[in-house]
């Protein structure tokens, strides 16, 4: 895989330049930096949700999006919005951090990191409020986050495949029959990419 220029000098392909800042920032804070192994923005997930949202899964094109919808009802009745993910960003991200400005004084990139763990907080509980065709905006940058930390890097995120050397992933490894049976042993090879590629 061509390797991807540094998160500085990376040009989005779907995200305009405050829903980047936004996602970098959401990023850091839900996958922090200074734990035990890489964060979120070591590992380029920003990369893979832009990507993401650029494609397929931005467009909802797998996805039944015909209606009824019903936007305000109750979450077990699962995905009620006639938005695809890409657009739900598009939406949310604004509401927010108007939400934020009046709430914590600036927009949400620009607060402070505790700051930002009570707005998303707020934004997880629904205190955030948001039009309720947005309700499933932070359940998908949540997940979108996980994904891009652990996906194969082809996709963007988990750079360098620090987040399987960090869990001890192997990866796309073909045969692992010489392990069956050893359970709690570590594997010592490194992982490997879809591309071949070796951490």
């Amino acid at each position: 895989m061509k390797d991807l220029p540094p998160l500085d000098q990376y040009k989005p392909e779907y995200l305009n330049a405050d829903e980047w800042a936004f996602v970098m920032a959401a990023c850091a804070r839900l996958i922090p930096s200074d734990g035990n192994g890489p964060g979120a923005i070591e590992c380029r997930v920003p990369v893979y949700i832009d990507r993401q949202l650029a494609g397929d899964f931005g467009k909802g094109t797998d996805w039944y999006m015909v209606g009824p919808y019903q936007p305000a009802a109750e979450p077990t009745l699962g995905f009620q919005s006639p938005l695809p993910p890409a657009e739900i960003y598009r939406q949310a991200i604004p509401a927010f951090d108007a939400w934020c400005k009046t709430t914590h004084g600036d927009a949400f990139a620009k607060l402070p990191a505790e700051k930002q763990d009570q707005a998303l907080t707020s934004l997880q509980k629904g205190e955030a409020k948001l039009e309720p065709e947005l309700r499933d905006f932070f359940s998908f940058l949540l997940a979108n986050t996980k994904e891009g930390y652990f996906a194969d890097p082809s996709h963007g995120g988990n750079y360098k495949m620090q987040a399987w050397v960090w869990i001890g992933f192997p990866g796309a490894r073909g045969n692992f029959t010489e392990w069956v049976g050893r359970p709690n042993a570590k594997y010592p090879p490194g992982p490997v990419s879809l591309s071949g590629e070796r951490a």
